[in-house]
Order: structure tokens, then sequence, then C-alpha cells
């Protein structure tokens, strides 16, 4: 493999001869010697490149070569005099690989996050933007560990599906009909028997009824995937388009739900804070002051847990300070779920129990009637992290949830159906990665987490 530029940033090479392939981040000409730093995105800081603009062998090129150009650079690593960096390349040759005119966007001046969303294709070449995506690599990378070290096994379900997850129907519809000429029933609906399918299909909201299928047969599963969300939401922590991570444990209460819940987000979070210091010190001192100091705190901190009801109770006594006063029944908000985080706990909290009405139907019905076996992770600064419940496995018992809320059984027989060979009590929850990542990293806006933003009327790249 090629050597990158975090490689060479030590002094152990000191002395080596070095050929580097890169991009000019910046360049700097005296009269004597000109500098270039150079970036392959596999570090925060660059490699410093000193060119001693007397050798002719040089100047040509060094003439041709403007900040965004690629270059290909052999030379001697050597300890640097500079006290900006340990060491830097004494250019032997120098070759442009490919050009880069003035009108490059990305010129060495400070740019909005709302510009380079214009520029999406060009924003990782930024300080903020590579170091997102090393971090978010490195998040994704340590999904996969922490369920592959604990026994469960890794499922891709559809993305295309004809049932609901939610039952909220917000969703993207998938289809090869002529829009121009859609065909019609006698009744005037649209005859999607003439669809690709035969029916009415949509993007996935979720792969949480798919994967408990697998959990049905394999026990420990885990999905890691797109999905999309047909919500009219403009706002900084919504997209139409996301990645989620959803496992499903067969023989698993609510009680082991949130177990594995803490542990994981632990697990991911200590990743990040051992595996990319240099890029969460950045994050603390140019994005949100504190974060790595909270990101600790998650980890090292005891999840708080309350049910519902005792959250409702302590809330009502403040609901003089909140936007949306609160009541039994009501949803619990953003402002309501930090309040309890940062000001009641000051640590993460789990929440249980929720009133069935404001929870999906798939979830475990207590004996009181009124509450399902639901959990919420809160994280101080955030709000909602995770969303989970053990799923409700007596087969009478979700057929009737289904009838009371209007979901057509007829479209979830095959869920039905776990239900009646061999059920057993089981769970699971979901986190949207590009959340977590919002909260690791501090970025305030969700959309500068994703590669390429996927929006309400924005759908750009």
């Amino acid at each position: 493999m090629d050597l990158r530029v975090k490689d060479l940033l030590d002094e152990s090479r000191i002395g080596e001869e070095i050929e580097i392939s890169a991009w000019v981040r910046t360049k700097r000409e005296g009269k004597s010697v000109a500098f270039l730093d150079l970036n392959d995105g596999s570090s925060l800081k660059g490699l410093q490149v000193v060119v001693d603009v007397g050798k002719k062998e040089l100047e040509s090129e060094l003439e041709r070569i403007t900040t965004g150009a690629s270059v290909k650079v052999r030379g001697r690593l050597e300890k640097s005099l500079g006290g900006n960096q340990s060491v830097e390349l004494s250019a032997e040759s120098l070759e442009l690989i490919g050009s880069c005119p003035n009108d490059y966007p990305l010129q060495k001046k400070r740019h909005t996050v709302e510009f380079l969303r214009e520029k999406a294709h060009l924003r990782a070449r930024t300080n903020l933007f590579s170091a997102i995506m090393r971090v978010r690599n490195t998040m994704a990378y340590s999904v996969h560990r922490f369920f592959q070290e604990n026994g469960f096994i890794y499922v891709n379900t559809p993305l295309i599906t004809a049932s609901d997850c939610e039952g909220a129907g917000a969703q993207f519809t998938v289809t090869t009909l002529d829009l121009e000429n859609v065909p019609k029933t006698k009744d005037g609906k649209v005859d999607y028997s003439k669809d690709f399918f035969s029916k009415e299909a949509k993007l996935t909201v979720s792969g949480q009824l798919e994967g408990e299928t697998y959990a049905m047969a394999l026990r420990n599963i885990y999905t890691f995937g797109p999905t999309f969300r047909a919500e009219n939401s403009n706002t900084a922590r919504h997209l139409a388009e996301f990645w989620m991570i959803e496992p499903e444990m067969a023989f698993s209460t609510l009680e082991g739900d949130m177990e594995v819940a803490e542990s994981f987000l632990k697990y991911i979070f200590k990743k990040v804070l051992d595996e990319r210091e240099e890029d969460m010190a950045f994050f603390d001192s140019f994005v949100l002051k504190g974060v790595r100091e909270n990101i600790e705190h998650v980890v090292n901190s005891p999840f708080e847990h309350m049910t519902y009801t005792e959250a409702i109770k302590i809330l009502e006594k403040h609901n003089s300070e909140f936007e949306y006063p609160v009541k039994w029944g009501s949803d619990i908000q953003s402002e309501h779920e930090r309040y309890l985080t940062e000001v009641i706990a000051k640590r993460p909290v789990i929440v249980t129990d929720y009133p069935k009405e404001i929870k999906a139907f798939y979830m475990k019905m207590n004996d009181d009637g009124k509450t399902v076996r639901a959990m919420d992770v809160l994280a101080p600064r955030l709000g909602e992290i995770i969303g989970g419940s053990e799923r409700e496995w007596r087969e009478d018992v979700l057929l009737e949830r289904m009838k009371e809320l209007g979901l057509d059984p007829e479209s979830y027989w095959w869920y039905l159906e776990l239900r009646k060979y061999g059920s057993v009590p089981h769970s699971g929850f979901g986190l949207g990665f590009e959340r977590a990542v919002r909260y690791v990293t501090g970025v305030e806006n969700i959309r500068d987490v994703i590669p390429y933003p996927r929006a309400v009327k924005y759908c750009e790249f």
C-alpha cells in the first residue's frame, strides 16, 4: 500500500527517501524556497514540502502548481526547523498530476457550512468535513465491531417494502408507472396491479420488522443501512435519507434491550475518543467547546433510569419554564429531554413505559393496558439518541393493537405468523447514525455529517 500523509508525521521515518501523492492545501513562495502543504485526508494535519526554488528541474513544475492541485513528490523526510511541524519533506522531484485553476472555490480562507453545502463535491477537502468523515468512518466500523464481538449477525434488510414499520405513512413511493398516464381502477384509484411489483411499494422507514424475522432464527442480529422518511421537516435535525442501526434480540426483555443500548453507545463513543483524538481536539476547539468532555462524561456515567410517568411528574413541576407544557399522555419534546438529562440527572437518562397512544403498534403492552414496554435513551445536549422496545410477541394482543390503529393485518401476515410459530419474547432498538455523528462532533446541522444530504426540496449532487 502507498504511504499516506499520516504515516509520515512523526519522526520515525526521518532520513528515509519518500514518495507521496496528495492534494495541495496551500502554496507559499519565498525567494529561495517554496512551501507546499499536502493533505490526502488521512489526518487533520498536512505534510509540509520544502521546494528549493533554485533547482531548475523543480522550477517549471512548481510554477504550474496551485492550491487544489494534485501532485506527486519524491524526496527525503527531514526534521523540521519550523515550529508548526516536526517533520518536512525536502523535495527532490515534483510532478503535477492534476492542475487546478485559480477559480478553485476552496482557497485559503474560512468558509461557512452553508457555502460548503453548495460545494458538497469538494467540501471533504476542508479540515471540518475531512474530520467529520474520519469520525463517521470510525463510528461505522465500531458499530460492526461491537455487534460482531458480541455474537450478533449482520443482516441486510430490504430498501423497498410494502410494509410501513411506523404506521405513520411518511414514505416515498417506488413506481415504474407512467406518471403522465397513471392507470386507474374503476373507483378512480391508482391501479398498482399494473406497477412493477403489482402492489404499492415504498422506500423503507426501518428494517426492524424484517430484522425481527431473522432474530427468530439467528437469535441476535443487527441491520445497518439507509432508511427514508418523507417528512416535511426542514430543520437542522431531519434528513429524508439517513442510516439506521437496528439490533433485534430474541429471548430478550426490555431490561436486556436497555443494557445493550447503554453498552453500545459507550463502546462507539469510546472508540472515537481513543482513535480520533486529533479530530476530537479540532471539534473541541473550532466547533463546540467542551464536546470531548461531554462525550467522555457519557462514556463514564451509569445511565439514569425513570419511567415516563416519573419523568412527567418531574417535568410538570417546571411547566412554566417550557415552551410546550407537559401532562400525562403528552409526547416528550426535545426541551423536556434536555431538561431531564442536563438539569435533573446530569447524565444520560433512559425513560421507559410510555403511553401506548404515542408509540408504535409493535411495542409490548404492559399489564396496565395503558403503557407499553418502550424505552428512549436521552443524551445531554441532544435529547433522544436511541428509541427501542420489547416487541409484542403475543399474536392475539398484536392483532388487536393493529386493528385499534387501523392497520390492515393482511399487509403484515408474515409478521403475525412470527407470533404463531415458536414465538418468544424479543426486543430491539434503533439509532439514527447521523444523529450520533452529529452528537459526537458537536456539528449543529445534521446535513453536515452525511456526505450528500437529502432533505425537503433539496436533492443536489
